[in-house]
C-alpha cells in the first residue's frame, strides 16, 4: 500500500497565531512533526499542506515537501482532501500541525489497522486518562468504544458518567486503572477514498453541538477503530503548551 502523511498547517490561530513557525530549539515547530513523522516506518511520504508561503517556505529551507491549499478551508480535514485529491495514495494520515512530540510509533499504530483489514476505512487512538482534571476538562476529548475498539462516541463531557461512583472520582482511581476512561489523541487515518466522500458530507447536529468533527462520522453510520497507545504527546495551541514542550525537551 501506498502511504502518504498530510500534515495540515495554517497561520492563522485565534489563539496563537503562526504557531507553525514557533521556534522550538532552532526549529520551526513544523519541522519537528515533519521529522518525526517521517520516522514512522509505515509512512512512505510526507507533505505540508498549507495556506501560507511563509510556511511552505520554512518547510522547503529545511528539504521538506510542501503543497499550497485554498484559504477557504474551514477545518484540516477539508485541507487534507484537497491534497489527497492529487495523490494515488491508498492510505492517507493526518499529522496535526501542532504535535512536536508525535511519536513515529503512534503514527504506525494508528495505521496497522488499516492495512490489515482493508473493510476499515478509518483509525484514530486513544489513551488512558490519568487524572481526574483531564476527565472533566472540556479540552480534554473522551472516547468510548465497543468490545472490538470501534468508537460509540467522543465527547468533550465526562464519559462515561460514573453514576453511582461520582463522589469517589479522584486522581488516585484514574492512575491506578481502577477506572478505565480513555481521552481522544488527535491522529486519523482514513483510505483515500472514504477521505474524500467525508469532506463531501455535511456537517451534522452532534458535530456542530461538540465541536467535534469525527462525529460526523459516526453520525453518518461509519465506523472509526480507535487504537490504544500507551505514548504521550501535547497538543500546542497557546504559547504555554509551547513552554511545556520545551520544557520536556530539555529534560530529554
Amino acid at each position: 500500500m501506498k502511504i502518504t502523511a498530510v500534515i495540515p498547517a495554517r497561520y492563522s490561530s485565534t489563539r496563537f497565531e503562526g504557531k507553525a513557525l514557533a521556534d522550538i530549539l532552532g526549529k520551526p515547530m513544523v519541522q519537528h512533526v515533519y521529522e518525526r513523522t517521517i520516522q514512522a516506518k509505515l509512512v512512505g511520504s510526507v507533505i505540508v499542506a498549507t495556506d501560507d508561503e511563509r510556511i511552505a517556505s520554512a518547510v522547503r529551507s529545511f528539504g521538506g515537501h510542501a503543497e499550497m491549499t485554498s484559504r477557504d478551508h474551514e477545518t484540516g480535514t477539508d485541507r487534507l482532501a484537497e491534497v489527497a485529491a492529487r495523490l494515488d495514495s491508498d492510505i492517507i494520515v493526518n499529522v496535526q500541525g501542532d504535535e512536536p512530540l508525535i511519536e513515529p510509533a503512534m503514527i504506525d499504530e494508528a495505521i496497522a489497522p488499516l492495512i490489515k483489514d482493508p473493510s476499515i476505512v478509518m483509525g484514530t487512538l486513544k489513551s488512558r486518562i490519568k487524572n481526574l482534571h483531564d476527565f472533566l476538562s472540556p479540552n480534554v476529548v473522551k472516547v468510548v468504544t465497543d468490545w472490538e475498539g470501534y468508537a460509540l462516541y467522543f465527547s468533550r463531557s465526562p464519559v462515561p458518567n460514573f453514576r453511582d461512583k461520582w463522589n469517589d472520582l479522584k486522581d488516585e482511581v484514574f492512575a491506578s486503572g481502577k477506572l478505565l476512561c480513555y481521552k481522544h489523541v488527535g491522529l486519523y487515518v482514513y483510505s483515500r477514498e472514504f477521505l474524500l466522500r467525508f469532506a463531501k458530507m455535511p456537517p451534522t447536529f452532534l458535530e456542530q453541538a461538540e465541536k467535534l468533527e469525527q462525529l460526523r462520522v459516526l453520525e453518518n453510520g461509519c465506523r472509526i477503530r480507535v487504537v490504544e497507545t500507551a505514548h504521550e504527546s501535547i497538543g500546542v495551541d497557546t504559547p504555554s503548551d509551547l513552554d511545556k514542550v520545551l520544557e520536556k525537551l530539555k529534560k530529554n
